[in-house]
């Protein structure tokens, strides 16, 4: 069987004219052959109607547990894939639509940022062997108790891939409002462009390090699987981003479009603090253990850590940063908090082994007199930590600096 799973974000779905652009992209893969499931997110963002933010913003969320609150946030989706159906109905094709439950998607039950444990496809595959669109609705399942779970923000990606594996899709499209993954961001970095291939553990790197394309977790996913990802436009006809695994045919087609370029893109992240813990010479590294032990406990996430002799750097999220001085003061710890601060994310698959792309970096940042509070590199990603003010002059600097317009 011949299929293949669409997923749509809240912009394409949140008005008539956007949904019958959606409708145009779902029967053209019906004509063209394909068994078709698609997935859908709630209608909008946070003020229309039917948004996940919009609801949550109808109670106090302090007053009801989780599990309640995903019973709430898990209505838009079923809004959204209902409204949906009638556009295709009225075009005269046959359609069901799933929640994610009745489509078969059993999760844990850690409720609001549920993981899935198991698909079963019986009733996706019962209505696609009868000429159906299926549409489920998004970033949904529920429990071996039967009660509903949601997958975290961004989790319709998550429902999109694991259906595809599940049903052995030949591709999942994940399709937004813009051409597809680009060089940077194009409101801050005008001559972004359009990536035409990516493989995964780049695509994985973006989202998780600032770019809202894709949920990493689906990246994750997809990779697990096998299963290639397109990123796409509602509003346009553009081939979109592909990502695959590193091959032959990968690397070869790479050579052509990026003429071996070391950087493929470059995102940020806002929000970050630098934290930085120093040690007197009468203290030892038991403080420093102690103090893990209370960050962990206090589900307190660190990033860019750089653990010295005499002091120990990390980053956090600007949410976490009260908890954190809490801890720090309970331990009579010195430490000095840097606000504001921006992490900075170079990425590309070939920069593994290749000498002087750090140097590149630092000077090209040097010359915008951009002062680089932390760096810190993987195989393929390096990461400068500056404040948020210098964040626009960074982009522009390292996109140039590599020439990602060409």
């Amino acid at each position: 069987m011949k299929t293949i799973v669409q997923k749509f974000g809240g912009t394409s779905v949140s008005s008539k004219e956007s949904r019958n652009k959606v409708a145009d992209k779902i029967i053209k893969r019906y004509k063209e052959g394909y068994k078709v499931v698609v997935v859908v997110s709630a209608m909008g963002r946070k003020g229309d109607p039917y948004a996940t933010d919009t609801l949550l913003g109808m109670i106090n969320q302090k007053a009801i547990t989780n599990k309640e609150m995903d019973l709430l946030m898990s209505c838009g989706e079923i809004i959204s894939a209902v409204v949906l159906s009638n556009h295709l109905y009225e075009r005269g094709y046959k359609v069901e639509v799933l929640t994610g439950a009745q489509a078969g998607i059993l999760t844990n039950s850690n409720f609001g940022n549920a993981e899935i444990i198991n698909i079963d496809p019986t009733n996706i595959m019962k209505y696609l062997e009868e000429d159906t669109i299926v549409i489920v609705a998004g970033f949904q399942g529920n429990n071996e108790n039967g009660e509903i779970t949601t997958l975290g923000r961004g989790g319709s990606d998550i429902s999109a891939v694991a259906i595809g594996s599940a049903v052995d899709s030949e591709q999942v499209e994940i399709y937004t409002d813009v051409d597809g993954i680009m060089t940077a961001d194009p409101n801050i970095v005008p001559d972004a462009k359009v990536l035409k291939k990516m493989c995964y553990s780049e695509v994985y790197q973006l989202a998780e390090d600032g770019a809202k394309v894709i949920h990493p977790r689906a990246v994750e996913m997809a990779q697990q699987f096998n299963i290639p990802l397109i990123i796409k436009n509602t509003y346009s006809d553009s081939e979109g981003t592909s990502i695959e695994e590193v091959n032959v045919n990968f690397i070869n087609n790479r050579k052509e479009l990026f003429n071996e370029k070391i950087i493929t893109a470059i995102t940020y992240k806002k929000g970050r603090v630098q934290v930085i813990v120093s040690l007197n010479e009468d203290e030892d590294e038991c403080k420093i253990d102690k103090l893990m032990d209370k960050i962990t406990l206090n589900n307190i996430s660190l990033d860019l850590i750089n653990f010295l002799a005499d002091k120990k750097i990390f980053t956090i999220t600007n949410e976490d940063k009260d908890r954190l001085i809490s801890i720090l003061e309970e331990e009579d710890l010195n430490y000095e908090i840097i606000e504001d601060c921006c992490k900075i994310s170079a990425i590309g698959y070939k920069m593994r082994g290749v000498p002087g792309v750090m140097a590149r970096i630092v000077k090209a940042l040097s010359r915008e007199n951009i002062k680089i509070l932390q760096t810190s590199d993987s195989h393929n990603t390096i990461w400068c930590l500056i404040k948020e003010e210098d964040t626009d002059k960074a982009l522009g600097a390292l996109h140039k600096e590599f020439r990602l317009f060409e």
